[in-house]
């Protein structure tokens, strides 16, 4: 990776940390089907409440509560910004994308196109200590649509 795209990346972790997209979890309003889902890493102690409204299987709202290090809070921001509007599948299939790339030890390029600014974090992979900080609100937003559905 050029040193160009890696500074990059570290400005739009920095930007998310600080401008948190979705911070502030919201009530449900009573349209859709609402899931909820609290997530913490007993690691390094950052922790995420999550909550997810799904109206007609798309997803419709994704608001959160957390504290943590920039790459935990700047991934839930990202997460936010790029599954409104997704279908609950889409969504689904966008996390197991991050996954893959986040589990490869910085083996898998991430596409940006299907990643988008989430690409940005793809760096952590290679430090597997802080893959559970970058995967803390995919995993709060998996189980958040899982409990939507049921």
């Amino acid at each position: 990776m050029s040193d160009d795209l890696q500074q990059l990346y570290q400005q739009i972790i920095l930007d998310h940390a600080k401008e948190r997209h979705g911070a502030g979890l919201q009530e449900h309003d009573g349209v859709g089907t609402c899931g909820e889902s609290h997530q913490l890493n007993p690691v390094c102690g950052d922790e995420i409440t999550l909550r997810a409204v799904l109206s007609d299987g798309t997803l419709t709202s994704v608001s959160w509560d957390g504290a943590g290090c920039a790459i935990s809070m700047s991934s839930a921001s990202v997460m936010t910004d790029l599954m409104l509007g997704l279908a609950r599948d889409d969504a689904m299939d966008l996390v197991d994308e991050f996954r893959t790339v986040m589990r490869s030890r910085g083996k898998i390029v991430a596409d940006e196109e299907v990643l988008g600014d989430a690409a940005a974090l793809a760096g952590v992979s290679r430090y597997p200590a802080r893959v559970k900080c970058a995967m803390l609100a995919w995993v709060a937003l998996e189980e958040a649509l899982l409990a939507a559905n049921r």
